[in-house]
């Protein structure tokens, strides 16, 4: 089953293994992203960094296993790199995740095009569309890198990317 779903630029990382996943305790990591399912060292690097299962895919795989993972009896996070990917997945696939309606925002780069919602935490209107698409479906797009830092949901953002009611 899928118990937490989250999108984070640096995909697996401490804050994973350590607070989110005492947070929402889980058997196992599943990250879609094609870059790094077909990195060698970066699949390594991920899976090094947990003593849990790591399940790094591409969207494809994803396509043809997700539903063996939405069964398992095993608790496990999904992880995208970037909202465009993770809008993939829930909305433009119709993935349905259990009973999890949360998709929490994690670091995304100042980069090119960005804007800043917060520290640490730029998103480009690509990625803007990204979200107010999965709001639209039924998710509540939560800004946070930590719990207890959280910085607020998407209809607190939406304005700024020239989204109106």
């Amino acid at each position: 089953m899928i118990s937490f779903i989250r999108v984070d630029d640096r995909i697996i990382h401490g804050q994973i293994v350590t607070r989110w996943s005492k947070e929402y305790p889980c058997d196992g990591i599943i990250a879609v992203n094609d870059k790094a399912a077909t990195t060698p060292v970066l699949k390594q690097s991920f899976k090094a960094s947990t003593d849990k299962k790591v399940l790094i895919w591409t969207m494809e795989e994803w396509k043809q296993k997700c539903q063996k993972a939405k069964d398992s009896d095993k608790k496990y996070f999904l992880i995208t790199k970037n909202p465009v990917d993770m809008a993939e997945i829930l909305v433009h696939q119709g993935f349905v995740p259990n009973d999890v309606k949360r998709v929490v925002i994690g670091p995304a780069n100042d980069r090119p095009g960005a804007t800043k919602l917060g520290q640490n935490q730029s998103i480009t209107q690509e990625e803007a569309v990204a979200c107010e698409e999965m709001t639209k479906a039924g998710y509540d797009v939560y800004f946070a890198l930590l719990k207890e830092t959280a910085i607020g949901s998407w209809p607190k953002f939406r304005s700024k990317f020239g989204f109106t009611d």
